[in-house]
């Protein structure tokens, strides 16, 4: 089994619907392999406050939260998390705090081997920069 785990712009691109190719991605994906960290859960409801709780805003927001998996975050997070952020520093590679918690829970919930396959969904170029042994998979669902 594959899991999409959605980083907050292509969540943002759901909830707007202004991309066709994104909305297409998601129709084809069954639902069951949709999924958010918690991290992207807290930076749309952030977005929400933010522009002072718009009615349709909110309801957008909830009815996309109340659709797809939200994945807390865990002890395995974080520790994925201190591993990526050395690795990165070490390398001159920089990404927002928020970016590189998103990363690490992509790689604490592929785990090893007998979980699933795991795929970060951005359009972000950035994650891009994370060195590709670091077994973070990647894809655009804008193109």
């Amino acid at each position: 089994m594959t899991i999409y785990l959605l980083d907050t712009n292509i969540a943002s691109h759901i909830i707007k619907s202004d991309i066709p190719r994104v909305r297409e991605r998601l129709v084809a994906a069954p639902m069951h392999s949709i999924a958010v960290s918690v991290v992207t859960q807290a930076e749309l409801l952030y977005g929400v406050a933010k522009r002072g709780h718009p009615q349709g805003l909110a309801t957008k927001v909830r009815e996309f939260l109340a659709r797809v998996t939200i994945c807390p975050w865990t002890t395995e997070a974080a520790v994925a998390y201190g591993i990526l952020r050395a690795a990165c520093e070490a390398d001159g590679v920089t990404l927002a705090p928020m970016d590189m918690m998103i990363a690490a829970h992509a790689k604490a919930l592929a785990g090893g081997q007998g979980q699933p396959q795991v795929v970060l969904v951005t359009r972000d170029a950035t994650f891009s920069r994370i060195r590709p042994d670091s077994g973070l998979t990647l894809e655009d669902w804008t193109v």
